[in-house]
């Protein structure tokens, strides 16, 4: 199976602990291998490529550097992380922007070697929901399904990011996605067609303009509250934290409660795959997930399974 560069972002190392823990559950069942960049550091999103162009270029080209040099495809499974690098590798086909950067960064074209592409070029970035979409990571997928999620349905949301700018980002198909539709599928859920998969959650206007955060995803859990879901799910840390964080604030304002659980896809993956909601790290959530699993028309989830990937860690 294949080895990545693993570029886990500041989100997966705080906030979105839990979406860390279940990648890396999951990745060890399928036989993935993840190699965390050594020195990485923070891509810039949301608010560097707003404010500065240089700097919001320079942060996710530093990380490019190392992962050159390490030689494996880069897995970014923050959408804002990917979205970053995608969007820098494509401006650094600009030589005079890349040479500036490399000055910043006081390294050099000495990185091409003897291949004839840039830096920038050699490395292969891909989101989470990419490297999931392989023939063979398909197929090891349906083998690991030991906890079909039969009699859940589930609404897949991609956000902006995932998909925008499709120029660069090239997604599936820019309105209607089916790479997670697709993969959810295999784990026995019923994935239901609604039409808000790739709007926008507010982003990081949770906090300059939380007003709009909180109008915005009221209107997206309705949605999904209207075609009959029974939980969201997503791979994007800022979208998961809109969504799942902002119930009550949304349910003080607005009078509407929705107590609709999100999670991200390598959770619903770990529970398919027999393991527990305290190892997948679901009591981190704000909006109840595990009520999910003792739910009568779902399986029980096994207690005995254990983590094989890595140790537990906080």
């Amino acid at each position: 199976m294949q080895t990545y560069s693993y570029y886990p972002g500041c989100s997966l190392h705080g906030t979105a602990k839990e979406y860390d823990r279940s990648l890396n559950l999951v990745a060890g069942k399928l036989g993935f291998e993840l190699r965390e960049i050594a020195d990485w550091n923070c891509c810039g999103a949301t608010a560097a490529h707003s404010t500065n162009e240089l700097l919001g270029l320079a942060l996710p080209a530093r990380n490019l550097m190392l992962a050159a040099t390490d030689g494996r495809p880069v897995l970014a499974p923050c959408a804002m992380c990917y979205n970053r690098m995608k969007v820098a590798q494509h401006e650094l086909q600009d030589s005079s922007k890349r040479q500036v950067v490399e000055r910043l960064l006081g390294r050099s074209e000495k990185l091409i070697s003897e291949k004839k592409v840039s830096w920038s070029e050699q490395v292969s970035v891909v989101s989470l929901l990419q490297a999931l979409a392989g023939d063979g990571i398909q197929a090891a997928i349906k083998e690991a399904v030991l906890k079909p999620l039969k009699g859940l349905k589930v609404v897949c949301y991609y956000g902006c990011l995932l998909v925008r700018p499709p120029e660069i980002i090239q997604p599936d198909n820019l309105e209607n996605p089916q790479t997670m539709d697709r993969l959810v599928a295999l784990l026995g859920a019923e994935v239901l067609d609604w039409p808000f998969k790739t709007e926008c959650c507010g982003g990081s206007l949770a906090l300059a303009r939380t007003d709009i955060v909180l109008a915005l995803g009221r209107r997206l859990l309705g949605m999904a509250r209207d075609v009959g879901a029974d939980c969201i799910v997503t791979a994007c840390p800022m979208c998961h934290s809109n969504l799942d964080t902002r119930q009550g604030q949304i349910k003080a304002k607005f009078g509407e409660s929705f107590d609709m659980p999100i999670f991200y896809v390598t959770e619903l993956m770990g529970l398919a795959f027999g393991f527990t909601p305290k190892e997948l790290l679901l009591d981190k959530h704000l909006t109840d997930a595990i009520k999910i699993v003792k739910r009568d028309d779902c399986p029980e989830r096994s207690e005995g399974s254990r983590v094989t990937h890595h140790e537990n860690k906080d």
